[in-house]
């Protein structure tokens, strides 16, 4: 379907060998790696390679490593894949140079019809539904922990609560829009 290598770089290694087999079976040449460094070589020799990131690398994070991925190769095209979504990652992802940001779980299928679909953006869908309550909390939690670099203690501080408070919201899944 594809002919550009595909290079998944993801801790998890049921989720990097799963996505894998899938994409191989769409006719994709594929590799993968546990972190960015192991596949930076991969990364430079490769024309054009479309990498698929995950933003949560173990104690790594893959927004730090979107700027020296498009170093080792301009032509590369970054998706940043993650179980964390939120607005203000995706922001900053694309600030940093990242190409498309998708929210895990997410199918084979639907990572290459994300790679196909025409890139002038012009048949994106605009929700008109707002936001629930709970996902904007969620969305505002996860910009204040941005904004203090991850520090848990410093960001319940932000916001007025309790660091354990916080460390319960963050443990649940993001709230659906």
């Amino acid at each position: 379907m594809n002919s550009n290598l595909i290079i998944i770089i993801d801790d998890d290694l049921t989720y990097r060998e799963v996505l894998s087999r899938s994409l191989i079976r769409y006719g994709c040449n594929v590799r993968h790696f546990p972190h960015p460094e192991q596949a930076s070589a991969c990364i430079e020799q490769n024309p054009q390679p479309i990498i698929l990131l995950d933003l949560k690398l173990e104690a790594d994070s893959g927004l730090r490593w979107i700027k020296k991925i498009k170093q080792l190769n301009l032509q590369c095209r970054i998706i940043l894949l993650t179980g964390y979504a939120s607005i203000s990652t995706a922001v900053e992802a694309i600030k940093l140079g990242a190409d498309d940001y998708l929210a895990k779980p997410i199918t084979a299928r639907e990572i290459l019809s994300q790679i196909n679909k025409d890139e002038s953006g012009e048949n994106t869908p605009i929700n008109t539904q707002p936001m629930s309550v709970e996902r904007l909390e969620w969305e505002h939690i996860q910009k204040v922990l941005m904004d203090n670099d991850g520090n848990i203690s410093a960001a319940a501080r932000s916001l007025g609560m309790h660091r354990r408070t916080l460390q319960r919201k963050l443990a649940k899944k993001p709230a659906r829009t």
